[in-house]
């Protein structure tokens, strides 16, 4: 049975237990919602394989260029508590996407979303969608199909964006890869942040190895720096790449 619509409605009146400066503390329904155009993804868990490769990444990638379409804040549900929340958002560096633990479940349950996970040990928890909140009323969901297991096909990043404007540009995926004290290195990813890039960094050593670097790269030294799946270079190339934009 496909779940109901939940444009136009009103979303719950309830309060979340956040994890800040060492303890817990309450965030009002007023502090995410009142006076506020407000994009929330929700998922089944932290730390969940679908979660944590692809649904929380790409809103991450994908915030200032939702930002930019009229939306304030962007947050993340799930019926999970604080602290596992808070700690599974700084192992993924989401810094642009802040947290709603609902623990108990209320604001699922409130939306009509709370969902009964028990055949696989998760006990009650929220269905995978998403939704622009207007002042607390929902503009617009995307709800992900009653489907067995745990479907993702509608509550994706690139979705929102493009709903939010069809003819908005999703920023340019890049990675490099680089090596602790190396000069090059630093001056390449101050040049990325210089032009409002946001980048993810493989450094050699803790996150892969220098033969894997080679495999991949055909290279041995650093930084080696992929933009939209290609290689693109060094400090250097990078640099003559922007110099004839």
């Amino acid at each position: 049975m496909a779940f109901e619509s939940i444009d136009g409605k009103q979303v719950p009146k309830t309060s979340f237990k956040v994890y800040r400066d060492g303890g817990l503390v309450d965030l009002s329904y007023d502090d995410v919602f009142k006076g506020k155009r407000v994009v929330v993804f929700s998922l089944p868990g932290a730390y969940t394989p679908t979660c944590s490769s692809t649904h929380l990444p790409r809103y991450n990638e994908l915030a200032n260029a939702i930002k930019k379409e009229g939306v304030d804040e962007i947050y993340v549900l799930s019926v999970n508590d604080a602290f596992v929340m808070d700690a599974w958002i700084q192992d993924q560096n989401a810094e642009d996407i802040h947290v709603l633990p609902d623990g108990n479940g209320e604001f699922s349950k409130g939306i009509g979303l709370l969902v009964d996970k028990s055949d696989i040990g998760f006990g009650s928890r929220t269905w995978r969608y998403s939704m622009v909140v207007n002042d607390g009323v929902v503009e617009k969901s995307f709800i992900e199909p009653d489907k067995p297991g745990d479907p993702f096909e509608v509550s994706d990043a690139d979705t929102m964006l493009k709903y939010l404007n069809p003819k908005a540009k999703a920023p340019e995926a890049i990675a490099l890869f680089t090596r602790p004290g190396c000069p090059h290195c630093h001056r390449a990813k101050e040049l990325l942040t210089e032009k409002g890039h946001k980048y993810n960094e493989i450094i050699l050593g803790k996150d892969t190895s220098n033969q894997a670097l080679f495999a991949i790269t055909g290279q041995t030294k650093v930084p080696q720096i992929f933009i939209n799946g290609e290689l693109i270079g060094g400090r250097d190339k990078l640099e003559e790449l922007y110099a004839s934009k």
